[in-house]
């Protein structure tokens, strides 16, 4: 949205602006740009080169997130082939997989042996993972994933996982979610 109105040839931009198209009060805004110390004035408003920088700062995408991929079936090999990640400030760095017909060490990504990920990750300082294997190795792979000391998995297994002290764990089950879209679309269906 504040790429919007920086198109537009603004360059400050008032808490009404930003609370209006999100449905929330001015006041919201203001105050939570208050708790993440994004500053302006009442008559002055935001400035938004200096909120888009505050908020990047906030999300990490001030600098380059280095992310792996565990599982490049197919899933993992869309989002290896994804180039919008870049924009957000998040680069596959590599793909693990156990099947060795997969491992290819040239080219912008490499995909490599499941036995190589401790050593990579504490190499790379990697501390967020995308698990996308099948359902049958997903506690495994968890175990894997705590014992490299990964922080954050965006998980794609239909398996759910919950967080523990040193790990969030995002789980993002296709399935439920098609199942979950389907049901709204025939609620309004029968509505009607």
């Amino acid at each position: 949205m504040l790429d919007r109105f920086k198109s537009l040839g603004m360059v400050k931009i008032f808490s009404d602006n930003i609370a209006e198209p999100l449905g929330i009060s001015s006041s919201l805004v203001r105050k939570d740009f208050a708790i993440f110390g994004i500053s302006g004035s009442q008559k002055g408003g935001y400035l938004i080169d200096s909120v888009c920088d505050k908020i990047d700062q906030i999300l990490g995408r001030d600098k380059m997130q280095e992310v792996v991929i565990i599982g490049v079936g197919r899933i993992g090999e869309a989002l290896m082939s994804y180039k919008g990640f870049y924009k957000d400030g998040i680069r596959i760095v590599a793909g693990f997989d156990i099947d060795v017909k997969k491992i290819r060490t040239k080219g912008n990504i490499p995909i490599l042996p499941i036995d190589e990920f401790s050593q990579f990750v504490k190499k790379h300082n990697v501390k967020v993972a995308i698990m996308a294997v099948p359902a049958i190795a997903a506690q495994q792979t968890l175990e894997i994933l705590k014992s490299s000391n990964i922080e954050g998995i965006l998980n794609f297994t239909p398996v759910k996982f919950k967080n523990t002290d040193n790990m969030f764990i995002n789980n993002f089950n296709i399935e439920n979610e098609l199942v979950n879209l389907i049901y709204f679309v025939n609620s309004q269906q029968n509505n009607e």
